[in-house]
């Protein structure tokens, strides 16, 4: 990037520009608008709302009240919403059998939110731990996580979200060329509209913890050969820089629409070179983990929320992000309202 020769001071006072509220939003280089938001919601298959204690103003949502959050959503100018399930432990197996259920939570709340609001777009994921009864991703034999395997069961679990009504498929696997298996299988089943967002650029991160805590998901496995303790065979390893844009072109050589990056702050150096590199849609993910040390420091009053809330979705439009996953939407949406 080249810069025009600067003036000298006095001739220059940068500070200028800065003197009052009207002069700064008029030279502001990044603005952020409810339609760069993607309101991330946790679905229950009981009644009625659940709070999630380590994530304070969030709640496991009924599919009746999911219907009522899209219509907000359409209210509040928020362009889609990402639906992640909460599985009763007790109907979970090893293989994530619920997941391809077109009957299931995932499904019901999918058709009660595009029933209600039509013009709001319903992004599901495209995985299996919140099914499986060890938290993983995929499919574990001998102790390893099969990468084809979990593909065939992936595939099926997309066609039944898409057969649903959603918009977006957003594979957050890291298994080895499923964006390029389910592409071929939504061609082959006519759902060539049906857009696919991947988790191209996702990190074995300790960001986690509150939302496996709202799914359901709890503690992985066990850590013995049977049943891994980490995801670190699949997800990729926090130190590596290169190996995220090998991932991203990957997923976009084999059809990927948008991709994304997952966690969301400490990867804003991810976020911009993706941008830079590739100038395809990139979206990154506020996880939950960020969500509750920005709620746990403003409950103890170490942080204005308002302002943490709108500079940290800043920072990622700033960093080239087409959008952010947030479970920060509603309330961030009546901020840039007012």
């Amino acid at each position: 990037m080249t810069h025009t020769p600067l003036a000298a001071y006095p001739a220059l006072r940068l500070r200028r520009l800065r003197q009052a509220d009207w002069i700064r939003r008029l030279v502001r280089e990044t603005v952020l608008t409810p339609a760069d938001l993607i309101w991330s919601m946790v679905v229950h298959e009981g009644e009625g709302e659940i709070a999630v204690p380590s994530m304070p103003g969030v709640a496991r949502l009924s599919v009746k009240d999911c219907a009522k959050a899209a219509v907000e959503a359409r209210r509040l100018g928020i362009p889609a919403i990402a639906v992640f399930p909460h599985i009763d432990g007790s109907k979970k197996d090893s293989a994530g059998k619920l997941a391809l259920d077109p009957d299931g939570i995932v499904a019901r709340a999918v058709k009660a939110m595009k029933d209600a609001a039509p013009e709001v777009g319903i992004m599901c994921d495209v995985a299996l731990d919140p099914f499986t009864d060890h938290g993983h991703d995929g499919i574990i034999e001998g102790g390893k996580i099969l990468n084809d395997a979990t593909i065939e069961v992936l595939v099926a679990q997309g066609l039944m979200q898409a057969e649903a009504g959603a918009d977006i498929l957003a594979p957050s696997d890291m298994m080895d060329g499923r964006c390029g298996a389910l592409r071929r299988a939504l061609e082959s089943a006519g759902h060539q509209d049906v857009m696919i967002m991947s988790y191209a650029a996702k990190y074995a991160s300790a960001f986690y913890g509150p939302y496996r805590e709202a799914i359901g998901s709890g503690k992985l496995g066990t850590g013995t050969v049977e049943n891994p303790g980490d995801k670190k065979t699949y997800q990729m390893d926090y130190a590596n820089f290169e190996e995220a844009l090998r991932e991203v072109a990957l997923d976009i050589a084999e059809g990927a629409d948008m991709v994304m990056v997952k966690p969301g702050m400490p990867y804003l150096d991810i976020v911009s070179k993706v941008v830079e590199a590739f100038r395809v849609p990139t979206f990154a993910f506020q996880v939950s983990g960020e969500y509750a040390m920005i709620k746990a420091a403003t409950a103890n009053g170490w942080l204005d929320e308002e302002r943490a809330i709108l500079e940290s979705l800043g920072a990622f439009k700033r960093a080239g992000a087409a959008g952010v996953i947030t479970y920060f939407a509603p309330v961030a949406a009546r901020m840039l309202g007012a």
